[in-house]
């Protein structure tokens, strides 16, 4: 399948948007895979594809944090480059993972450069103050920033989405066999290593309990994964209301021991 110009453009725009990091846009919602790949499901007319596809390169990033500055891979690309291959090629989700973990490493380049080109904005915003054109700032913290990603964001995503759309199939054929049930392994093994990390985090004080207990109600419940989620923030509210009373209780018992000491 070819895909057209303007939806190798839609689908560098959806890049941009989902790594220009913007809250409520980009960061929490579009940069995920799963939202991306349904959108570039959408762009390229199988939206189902998409989200499954989504889904699957999701699990990898369970547990990504990016912490100071630092962006190990590029969840955006990954998702919405690899949603797009999936759908262009006819590959199947672990296939089409396999594919996209290491463009997603590849994308921290993006990152790297963005944010090594926006610190010619901060001196630019240094100069807005001293002169005390406070009104002009957002040129340098907005608009010009936000120039620049969509630069280094659209033009290589909409280039990869629109040539190696032409080649994948070409690219699936020549792997066929061997090579590419290789492929299919390891993307069927990267989403425990997200599930793993996640894990990691959450096995830890007092919430191992919950984790042992959520694994059995859902293995032997038979419900579905919505009421799972309802039960399991219920009991969030539930435990924080009752640690926070705890906490409100010994605060209160040593106000009046130490009021008694004062006596």
């Amino acid at each position: 399948m070819s895909i057209s110009v303007l939806q190798a453009v839609l689908l560098g725009i959806l890049y941009w948007i989902g790594e220009a990091n913007l809250p409520f846009v980009g960061l929490w919602t579009i940069q995920r895979p799963l939202v991306c790949g349904w959108i570039a499901g959408i762009i390229l007319g199988d939206p189902l594809t998409g989200a499954m596809v989504g889904a699957s390169i999701n699990l990898v990033y369970l547990g990504f944090i990016s912490a100071g500055g630092s962006m190990p891979a590029d969840m955006a690309l990954a998702g919405t480059l690899g949603a797009t291959y999936a759908i262009t090629g006819n590959l199947d989700a672990k296939t089409a993972l396999a594919l996209a973990v290491p463009i997603g490493i590849l994308g921290t380049l993006v990152w790297y450069t963005r944010m090594t080109l926006d610190s010619v904005f901060v001196h630019l915003g240094d100069r807005f103050v001293d002169k005390e054109q406070y009104n002009k700032l957002w040129i340098a913290n907005v608009l010009l920033p936000q120039i620049m990603s969509a630069a280094i964001c659209i033009i290589p995503c909409s280039l990869a989405a629109y040539f190696g759309a032409a080649y994948i199939e070409d690219f699936v054929d020549m792997l066929s066999g061997t090579p590419l049930t290789i492929f299919q392994i390891i993307g069927g093994m990267m989403p425990a290593l997200g599930i793993a990390i996640t894990l990691q985090y959450i096995f830890k004080g007092e919430s191992r309990a919950f984790l042992f207990l959520g694994f059995v109600i859902a293995v032997y419940s038979g419900l579905g994964l919505l009421p799972l989620g309802v039960i399991a923030l219920l009991m969030a509210i539930v435990y924080t209301q009752l640690a926070y009373k705890q906490h409100e209780d010994k605060s209160k018992a040593a106000e009046e021991a130490d009021m008694e000491e004062d006596f």
